[in-house]
């Protein structure tokens, strides 16, 4: 049930896209580049170990909408959109009495390669029916970095014009959300999904676009050290990178301003996180869709009502858990199709049976599952690109602690069989919990490395 409208927080969800945990002071980031989030770790609530559930595009946000895994929403790539049947976490804060607004890039009405389910709309407006029930606020692009560069771009608004912006993205999608705070009447609380398409590359430049003069900004940067020893390309793209996230903290900053000027920061739950980060072409071809932590660990940060004191949680999250901390906040119960737990919980330090790993499902370029713990990173896959699959093979197994960039892969040697079998049951565990039948998972092929 909903409480009391009055007592209702309002919550703003800052989404960013493909952006590294260790971008962040307060994840370890030497260079000077998110002053603001990291005084808002300070004040807030700082998840030291947070994870994606799908580090794909479409799939992490079909995730983050309905509390499902992507498996069980459809959208296991991107190119599906989401079913118009489901039922959101917008439909679902709608219900309880709140704003439902949208700014942003969206991801989740296109589909393609599905035969008689073609629907384009990565350069067109996206139609209501679409929109997965943000009825009240809209102005976004299904696919942003189409009808946008870093520089100068358009968006659609809810009659389905155009609305031209001209300057730094990141900037230009703030000044939306700026102007939506400013001038909405304040009758009902607000949950608005602000979700910028940074620290993204773009793609028809094949360079991630930093405001200008990022490059020299950030030139004298330490590389991660998964990044060291390894062929990609981060020593030419990494400092536009940084100012990307830059931009983003400095955004926020001008976000959080506002909430003050306008007298609402203290009833606001502002949360911040990314649907997953970006290894450089290192793992493989492109930035991501593979299980390593480059890819698959998420800054993830929240200010507001259950969310102060400057407290770090080290417990594993995932944004699997961001849907039912949403409604909690809205006073709604989780929905029994949720697969996640409320982060208040953690929030609060009153839980002993918190997961003591993360489920991650990996797709497009393989069909996978990985779990992540404190100790051990384990993933199967098969080289398909399908929902899922009865037969899988391990391919990776590293040990965190003695190897925390992972460039030791253990799942091919003996020693470790037992560990194997360990993590492979609490696997198929997992994905029995996601709704997911028990597979048969093979030891890696002989020639594994």
């Amino acid at each position: 049930m909903s409480a009391n409208a009055t007592a209702q927080p309002n919550i703003l969800f800052m989404f960013s896209d493909q952006q590294r945990w260790d971008t962040l002071g307060c994840y370890g980031q030497p260079l000077d580049v998110t002053p603001n989030l990291d005084r808002m770790a300070a004040e807030g609530v700082r998840f030291e170990n947070a994870f994606t559930c799908q580090p794909v595009c479409g799939p992490a946000r079909s995730c983050l909408q309905t509390g499902k895994y992507a498996a069980e929403t459809g959208c296991f790539r991107n190119g599906i959109a989401l079913p118009q049947d489901e039922t959101t976490i917008a439909h679902r804060l709608s219900e309880a009495g709140y704003e439902v607004g949208y700014i942003g890039k969206w991801h989740l009405a296109s589909t393609g390669g599905i035969p008689g389910q073609e629907a384009n709309y990565r350069t067109e407006p996206i139609p209501p029916e679409r929109r997965g029930g943000y009825k009240d606020y809209w102005l976004a692009s299904d696919v942003l970095e189409h009808t946008s560069h870093g520089y100068d771009g358009h968006m659609f608004d809810a009659d389905g014009s155009k609305v031209e912006f001209e300057g730094y993205r990141v900037d230009c999608e703030t000044d939306f959300v700026l102007d939506y705070l400013r001038t909405r009447d304040g009758q009902k609380p607000f949950f608005l999904f602000a979700s910028y398409i940074e620290p993204h590359h773009q793609n028809d430049h094949n360079h991630y676009e930093g405001p200008i003069g990022s490059k020299e900004k950030y030139k004298d940067f330490m590389p991660p050290g998964d990044l060291v020893g390894l062929t990609g390309d981060w020593p030419e793209e990494f400092p536009d990178y940084l100012g990307q996230c830059n931009s983003l903290d400095h955004n926020l900053g001008r976000i959080r301003a506002e909430l003050e000027a306008l007298d609402i920061a203290d009833n606001t739950l502002l949360i911040y996180t990314s649907d997953h980060g970006s290894h450089f072409r290192t793992r493989n071809s492109e930035y991501k869709r593979c299980c390593h932590d480059a890819c698959t660990r998420v800054p993830m940060i929240a200010y507001g009502p259950g969310f102060t004191g400057g407290k770090v949680v080290e417990e594993m999250v995932s944004l699997i858990d961001i849907p039912p901390t949403l409604l909690s906040t809205g006073g709604i119960d989780k929905p029994a199709s949720f697969r996640g737990r409320q982060l208040q919980e953690l929030a609060a330090g009153n839980v002993s049976d918190w997961p003591k790993e993360v489920f991650i499902q990996i797709s497009e370029t393989q069909c996978g599952r990985a779990v992540r713990n404190h100790k051990w990173k384990y993933s199967v896959s098969v080289p398909e690109s399908k929902i899922d699959s009865d037969v899988y093979y391990e391919d990776f197994l590293y040990d965190l602690q003695a190897d925390p960039h992972e460039h030791n892969n253990l799942v091919a040697d003996p020693q470790y069989t037992e560990v194997r079998a360990e993590l492979c049951e609490t696997l198929k565990q997992r994905m029995t919990g996601a709704g997911e039948e028990v597979p048969q998972i093979l030891p890696p092929p002989s020639n594994a490395e």
